[in-house]
């Protein structure tokens, strides 16, 4: 055996035999039953600064009506940065996806430093029949009768 004997043995980057998810037993059984294989659990995280220039402007506007522009841009680019490093990840994996993704936002350094975590567990598909894997961008078809 090569591998770590101990559990202070463990480097980062070590990849066993068992996956780690996020799912309940009941999804965990639905996922398997609809083909798909859970390969582990992936996480995108990013810490984004929203710097003083930024604060004072958000201040300034903090007297009128009105959204918060240059924040609501900062947590988008937050969130769709933690989203793409967990897809990185599932993508080192070898996954068709992500599901069950839950993301976290929290505010640090007195609220300046603002961190976004994507958790999820990355699924493969292995089934065959009906229950093809999603091979397109997601959508959504509503019935009109």
């Amino acid at each position: 055996m090569n591998g770590p004997r101990h559990v202070m043995d463990v480097k980062p980057g070590y990849r066993g035999r068992a996956f780690t998810s996020d799912l309940s037993g009941q999804e965990f059984w639905l996922v398997v039953d609809k083909g798909f294989q859970p390969l582990g659990l992936v996480v995108g995280n990013c810490i984004y600064s929203m710097g003083a220039v930024r604060n004072w402007l958000v201040g300034f506007k903090g007297n009128f009506q009105g959204e918060l522009k240059e924040y609501s841009e900062l947590m988008y680019q937050a969130r769709e940065l933690a989203i793409s490093r967990m897809q990185f990840e599932a993508d080192q994996l070898g996954a068709d996806g992500v599901i069950g993704v839950d993301i976290n936002v929290d505010f640090m350094h007195n609220n300046e430093w603002m961190e976004v975590t994507a958790i999820g567990t990355a699924v493969r598909y292995v089934g065959s029949g009906p229950n093809l894997p999603p091979t397109n961008q997601g959508r959504v078809v509503i019935p009109t009768n």
